[in-house]
């Protein structure tokens, strides 16, 4: 759960260098993984750190991605 706290503190953080929807994007995409963390917590809870990870890689895309894109 503090790996998805920290990811995030990313998603936010990008507002002054990616566009909104892109941020409105990666909120989203925490969204569903904060409400499977929510979901794991009990039953399945070293799968957890998998998930913060996963927020970390599509964060990374999603920064690239844009910024390729845009440049």
């Amino acid at each position: 759960m503090i790996g998805l706290a920290c990811v995030l503190f990313l998603d936010l953080g990008t507002t002054g260098v990616l566009p909104w929807w892109a941020v409105v994007l990666l909120v989203a995409v925490w969204v569903v993984l904060f409400v499977v963390a929510c979901v794991w917590w009990t039953p399945r809870p070293a799968r957890l750190p998998w998930l913060a990870a996963t927020g970390l890689v599509v964060w990374l895309v999603v920064v690239v991605g844009v910024n390729v894109r845009a440049g």
